[in-house]
């Protein structure tokens, strides 16, 4: 019996370490307005794996999100937050074969499409007058005002844990929002990985300086996923790889809000 037990503290060990994540290096620029870029690189040995994620992190004090979309498929991230001198932006969330939003979305006060209850949309990244929220879909006031939202999922931290149950075998680019003290928000977008390494990342390492992830959100991915950060001289950019039906940008409070 002392054996097993042995045994099992082992097995025990060895699986706690092979999902630790560590940072290899981060860093920063700031942009306009209070927003900054945090790059960072990741390693787990354990899985012998590395992950490579770019967030632009502000807070609601100073910016604010808005929903901006592409009907046409005519234009890409890069060109809707230059013309809209955007702070930062990601792509949005999911849409079918014939380019129709799939799940809530609000672009400048404007229902374009309602509210659906689907099992992989569970999430609702929303921006009002006061502040940005990701709340599960059952939490979703529709009687708040809000100036932009979108539905997507699933989500991958809560409570500041990682969520439990989900995919963890096929990877994919991701894109992500994230919510935390102090008012804080961010946008991201990390390199290949399985959903539950994402939510590992975000919920136990410090990818930026006292910004503790309470709640994220994953956005569209694979090769939707999209990231853009203005900045003096050319903007910092990882393009999609296919035409999204629409953005999330951050942008200076007063302009969406």
């Amino acid at each position: 019996m002392p054996k097993l037990r042995v045994a099992v503290l082992f097995l025990a060990v060895a699986t706690t370490a092979h999902g630790n994540w560590t940072i290899l290096s981060a860093d920063s620029e700031a942009g306009g307005v209070g927003i900054v870029h945090q790059h960072v690189i990741l390693e787990n040995a354990g899985i012998n794996d590395r992950a490579v994620v770019d967030l632009a992190i502000f807070s609601t004090k100073s910016c604010t999100l808005r929903v901006i979309q592409n009907e046409d498929g005519a234009s890409n991230l890069a060109e809707v937050m230059t013309r809209g001198k955007c702070l930062a932006g990601v792509n949005g969330g999911y849409f079918s074969p014939d380019f129709a939003p799939i799940g809530l979305l609000i672009t400048d006060g404007k229902v374009v499409a309602p509210l659906q209850r689907a099992r992989l949309i569970t999430g609702v990244l929303s921006a009002s007058t006061h502040g940005v929220q990701i709340a599960r879909v059952r939490e979703f006031s529709q009687q708040r005002k809000v100036s932009a939202a979108v539905q997507c999922g699933p989500l991958v931290v809560d409570l500041g844990r990682p969520v439990r149950g989900l995919e963890e075998t096929r990877s994919a680019r991701r894109t992500f929002a994230a919510i935390g003290a102090l008012d804080r928000v961010a946008l991201g977008v990390c390199s290949e990985i399985t959903l539950t390494e994402l939510a590992k990342i975000l919920a136990t390492t410090q990818i930026a300086d006292r910004f503790k992830i309470s709640r994220a959100l994953n956005l569209d991915g694979g090769s939707s996923s999209a990231f853009w950060f203005a900045r003096d001289g050319a903007a910092f950019s990882i393009p999609e790889q296919k035409t999204v039906r629409d953005f999330v940008a951050a942008v200076p409070r007063g302009s969406g809000d």
